[in-house]
C-alpha cells in the first residue's frame, strides 16, 4: 500500500494556496516586516513556479505591522482590539506587508498583485465569480496574488475573522488542490504539546471528527487570531470541498520548499474527501453567512435524501428575513442543519406558502412562482 504524505500530495498539486501567519512576517524585535523570511519564501515560490506550480499567498500581518502607529501594545490580543482600531492598524500595515512581498518576488522577476477580499464579496455569487476570474487571469500571466481580508471595510458581522478561513474560501473559489497553513505549529497533537510532554503528533487525518476539534487549542496571545482550533475547522471545510489541507511550522527560512521536498519535515495532512459537487455547489456549501433558515418535516427530509427538490408543503418554519436568490440553511425537524440552498422566494412570501401545495401558490401570492422552494440544483446536503 502506497503511503500518503504531505510530499506525495503536493507533488500532484498544481494549484496551491499558502497561508502565512502574522508571527512569521512580523519581526517583533524590530517591529517591522521580517524581510529575510519573506525573501526566503519568495525564493521558494520561484522554484515552485519553475516546476509548473501556481501559488496563491494569503498573508496575515497587516494589523501587527500597523499597531505601533495607533499606540496599540503588541501584547494586546487581537480579539481585545476594537474593530475600528484594528481596521485602522490594518490600513497602515497593509502597505508594509505587500511591499515586503513585492520587493522579494521582484528579485526573481515575478510580479506580485495585491488582492483585498471581504466575506460579502465571496458570499455573492456574481462577485465571487469576478474575483475568481481575476485570480485566474493573474496566475495565467505568472503573477503571484498576495491576498488579505479587506479589514478597512469589513464589519464585525461579515468578517472572516482569521486568514485560516479566508485561505480555504479562496481555495474553494479557485478549485485549488491543496491549502498549506504556515504557522508556529507543526501540526495537530493529541493534546497541547507545550503543556503535555506525552502529547503525540498526528501526521495524517483521513476523516476529521469532533475528537480532533477537541484536541485543538486556542490562539497565541498577542498576534494570532486563529489557533489550532481555527485550523482544524478550516481543514474540515477544505476537505469537504475536495481540497487537501496541510499544517506545518513555517518559522524557519524556506519552510515552503521544505514541506514540498523534505519527508522529515513535520506536518499534519488532512486528506481531501471525495467531492462530486461542481464549483457552484462548493461555493454554496461553504457559505458563511446565510440570510435565514427553513425547518422541514420528516417527509420532506426523506424526499431530499432521495434526490428531490424542497417543496413549500414540506416546510414547517421560516426564520430570518431573506430575499429571493439568497442562500439559507435547511434544518431538520430537530433543528439540526442538513444543508444549504438558494431560496426561490423571499421570506415574506415563503411564510405565506409554507405547508401549502405548490399548485396553490398562484392563488396565495397572486403570481405564478416556481413549484419548488429550493430546486435540487440549488441545494447542497451535508
Amino acid at each position: 500500500m502506497i503511503s500518503i504524505t504531505s510530499q506525495s500530495v503536493l507533488k500532484n498539486s498544481n494549484l496551491v494556496v499558502v497561508k502565512v501567519g502574522s508571527v512569521l512576517v512580523h519581526d517583533k524585535q524590530n517591529d517591522n516586516i521580517n524581510q529575510k523570511w519573506v525573501d526566503s519564501l519568495a525564493e521558494d515560490i520561484c522554484r515552485l513556479v519553475k516546476r509548473g506550480k501556481k501559488i496563491v499567498v494569503i498573508s496575515s500581518g497587516s494589523v501587527a505591522l500597523g499597531r505601533k502607529s495607533l499606540n496599540i501594545s503588541s501584547n494586546t490580543p487581537p480579539k481585545n482590539i476594537p474593530l475600528a482600531q484594528k481596521q485602522a492598524a490594518s490600513s497602515v500595515g497593509q502597505y508594509h506587508v505587500f511591499n515586503g512581498y513585492f520587493k522579494a518576488l521582484a528579485k526573481h522577476n515575478i510580479t506580485a498583485a495585491q488582492v483585498l477580499l471581504t466575506m460579502s464579496e465571496t458570499e455573492n455569487r456574481r462577485m465571487n465569480l469576478n474575483a475568481r476570474e481575476t485570480l485566474y487571469t493573474l496566475l495565467d500571466h505568472g503573477i503571484v496574488p498576495i491576498i488579505n481580508e479587506n479589514d478597512t471595510v469589513s464589519t464585525g458581522e461579515i468578517r472572516f475573522g482569521d486568514n485560516d478561513r479566508l485561505s480555504v474560501r479562496v481555495g474553494q473559489m479557485i478549485c485549488a488542490n491543496t491549502v498549506i497553513l504556515l504557522s508556529t505549529a507543526d501540526g495537530l497533537y493529541t493534546d497541547n504539546p507545550d503543556k503535555n510532554l506525552l502529547a503525540e503528533h498526528i501526521a495524517f487525518i483521513d476523516n476529521i471528527t469532533e475528537e480532533h476539534i477537541k484536541m485543538a487549542g486556542d490562539a497565541i496571545p498577542g498576534l494570532s487570531t486563529g489557533g489550532m482550533k481555527s485550523k482544524v475547522e478550516a481543514a474540515l471545510s477544505a476537505t469537504k470541498s475536495g481540497i487537501n489541507l496541510i499544517i506545518t511550522d513555517g518559522q524557519e527560512n524556506h519552510s515552503l520548499i521544505n514541506i514540498f521536498d523534505n519527508p522529515s519535515k513535520k506536518s499534519s495532512l488532512f486528506i481531501a474527501q471525495k467531492c462530486d459537487n461542481n464549483a457552484r455547489k462548493i461555493w454554496l456549501g461553504a457559505h458563511m453567512s446565510p440570510k435565514g433558515s427553513v425547518t422541514i418535516d420528516d417527509g420532506a427530509l426523506r424526499a431530499l435524501n432521495n434526490g428531490s427538490s424542497l417543496l413549500p408543503v414540506g416546510i414547517s418554519f421560516i426564520d430570518g428575513n431573506f430575499s429571493r436568490g439568497d442562500v439559507i440553511k435547511i434544518l431538520n425537524s430537530s433543528g439540526h442543519k442538513i444543508g444549504m440552498g438558494v431560496s426561490a422566494y423571499s421570506s415574506h412570501d415563503a411564510r405565506k406558502i409554507m405547508g401549502c401545495n405548490s399548485k396553490d401558490i398562484q392563488d396565495i401570492l397572486g403570481y405564478t412562482g416556481r413549484p419548488d422552494f429550493i430546486h435540487r440544483n440549488d441545494m447542497v446536503l451535508e
